[in-house]
């Protein structure tokens, strides 16, 4: 009758007290400015693992883009980061910006490639990147991949870097500041049919420079992670041909001490939800398992390798950790 008393009281109280509740991870994505690509794509991600990852609550934060994502990845202040090719492999290699310290991230996935476009008004007259001398312009915010492109590609074309004035602009602000004339060129390094340049192309005719095949070939000489590509014609008002130009892949970084079980969860849900991704923008379309071994500049987590093993994908011995 005790025992009976003991168990009937133990099953009240569980009853009263509710189910235990499942312990939560929460995960912070580090993204770049509203008027991109990487914030939007980051709000998505951080949707599909909210809702389809169990016990995983995901945020994407407004931030100052790569360069500055890979700072926030390696000390903890956000776990997941969008990051540029060019900006991943300085930052593991501690080249560049990040002068000398080396950073601790490894890539969970490869997102989409970006496309360096470098926009004017047609009224302004250049035609050229190397006329941007003498000129106000903006290369991007502080801290993100598009500044840190456009930088080394005016290094690589032998621009010095004091030969013009630097705004420094979100994308957003670029867009404001070609239609106030504040500035003559604004740069933007981000996958095509970006929001700002649509915008500014609804109200101003732009143009956007093409750059001649020896200068694309200086810059991939410079730079290994950048390639050959072309703007197709028709994404903006008025720019209705194929712009020669730069590209470079986007790698979603994650800190390298991450628990494999987390990054395996990430990495499953991510790929398995990308039908979700791809109706926030279709950019997302080159998230795939098999781009995840093809275009990563940096080794992969070792969760993003026991998914991919587990799919029967190879992982070059360049990619482990």
């Amino acid at each position: 009758m005790k025992r009976t008393s003991i168990i009937l009281f133990l099953c009240i109280a569980l009853a009263l007290a509710g189910p235990v509740a499942a312990k939560t991870t929460f995960i912070s994505i580090g993204t770049g400015g509203t008027g991109g690509i990487y914030y939007p794509y980051g709000g998505g991600v951080a949707e599909i693992w909210s809702k389809y990852a169990k016990g995983v609550k995901a945020v994407a934060e407004v931030t100052g883009a790569s360069v500055e994502n890979v700072k926030l990845a390696h000390k903890g202040e956000t776990v997941i980061g969008e990051v540029m090719a060019d900006v991943a492999v300085a930052g593991l290699q501690g080249l560049s910006k990040f002068k000398g310290k080396k950073h601790n991230i490894l890539s969970l996935a490869i997102m989409y490639p970006n496309l360096l476009q470098m926009v004017t008004l047609k009224k302004s007259g250049i035609t050229n990147v190397e006329q941007v001398k003498g000129k106000n312009i903006s290369t991007g915010s502080p801290g993100s991949g598009t500044n840190f492109m456009a930088e080394t590609v005016f290094k690589a074309l032998g621009i010095p870097l004091d030969s013009y004035k630097d705004t420094r602009l979100s994308f957003t602000e670029s867009a404001n500041a070609l239609r106030d004339g504040t500035i003559e060129l604004g740069t933007w390094s981000v996958g095509p049919g970006t929001s700002s340049i649509l915008d500014l192309a609804t109200t101003h005719d732009i143009h956007i420079l093409s750059f001649t095949p020896e200068q694309i070939k200086k810059a991939q000489m410079f730079n290994k992670t950048y390639s050959a590509v072309e703007l197709a014609g028709g994404v903006y008002r008025g720019v209705d041909k194929a712009i020669p130009t730069i590209g470079v892949w986007n790698v979603m970084i994650c800190q390298a001490s991450l628990d494999t079980d987390l990054v395996y969860k990430l990495a499953k849900t991510l790929y398995e939800h990308n039908d979700y991704l791809r109706k926030i923008h279709p950019s997302a379309s080159y998230t795939t398992p098999e781009n995840a071994v093809k275009f990563s500049p940096i080794p992969l987590h070792p969760g993003t390798i026991k998914y991919l093993k587990e799919k029967g994908i190879d992982v070059p011995a360049r990619l482990m950790p």
